[in-house]
């Protein structure tokens, strides 16, 4: 036989094992796109990476879709912001424990003239105006935690309508910032990607401080009896990780401008 084959054979064979190795040591991650546009993930995952040699690739949609690919069993773990959907998710048995991890806060943008009225510390009173003026208000309108949030908070206003500016873009929130910039709308963010946003134009943060805009980030790993195929023992391990004083301190080092943009409270 001859010996340079044989070690060329022997040298596919051992990539081929590393190649599938690497594969195992993958695991898929359903999560809301503040966590991605906020440039919090890419500050976040490679330390974790480093920490247990486990890849994460991430799905970043809004949270209601996030939870939908985790109920199929098409994600190993859930990191999202809609604390009743990721109950409700717990619930139906979608994963067997929610665990808090971090929280910031939703704010409300605008004009920097606010020709709505809109500027203060109440959520539903600033809407209240929104709509009395008819001003242009953009709504992701795509089922996500920051939409779900939106709603709650059109809800405690308590109106008939929302004004003819109402408009939903169904897209995730980078983009309704640039099409509110670009219209001088009025718009609702989590702070985070508001804090990475670069393209502000003439918006500026109008409505911050109501207790009710707290916004509380949960991590879960899909159930691996109801889905054999997730990656339980993987999974468990970015969750314990991002809970554990490593993975606490890196959330909270994260800033832009000297400014924390998400608060670790998975102790609390």
């Amino acid at each position: 036989m001859n010996k340079n084959w044989l070690r060329g054979a022997l040298l596919a064979l051992h990539l081929l094992a590393a190649g599938a190795a690497a594969a195992a040591t993958t695991i898929t991650m359903a999560s809301t796109t503040s966590t991605e546009q906020s440039g919090l993930f890419p500050h976040l995952l490679p330390q974790f990476t480093r920490a247990t040699g486990i890849e994460v690739k991430v799905v970043a949609v809004g949270t209601g879709q996030a939870i939908d690919i985790a109920r199929r069993g098409d994600a190993d773990v859930l990191f999202v912001h809609d604390q009743a959907a990721e109950q409700k998710f717990v619930a139906e048995g979608g994963a067997a424990r929610r665990y808090p991890v971090m929280y910031n806060d939703f704010v409300l943008i605008g004009p920097k003239a606010d020709p709505a009225g809109a500027r203060g510390k109440d959520i539903a009173a600033a809407l209240a105006r929104i709509a009395a003026a008819n001003a242009p208000f953009i709504s992701r309108g795509d089922k996500s935690g920051t939409n779900a949030a939106e709603l709650r908070y059109w809800a405690q206003a308590g109106l008939a309508g929302k004004g003819s500016g109402y408009k939903e873009c169904g897209c995730g929130m980078g983009p309704a910032l640039n099409i509110a910039a670009s219209t001088g709308a009025y718009v609702l963010a989590d702070r985070g990607t508001w804090l990475n946003f670069r393209n502000r134009a003439d918006l500026a943060v109008l409505v911050e401080g109501d207790a009710r805009l707290f916004n509380q980030y949960g991590v879960m790993v899909v159930n691996p009896v109801k889905f054999p195929q997730v990656k339980a023992a993987e999974a468990q391990q970015f969750v314990d990780w991002v809970t554990s004083p490593a993975g606490q301190a890196a959330i909270a080092s994260y800033k832009i401008g000297g400014e924390q943009l998400f608060f670790p409270n998975a102790a609390r």
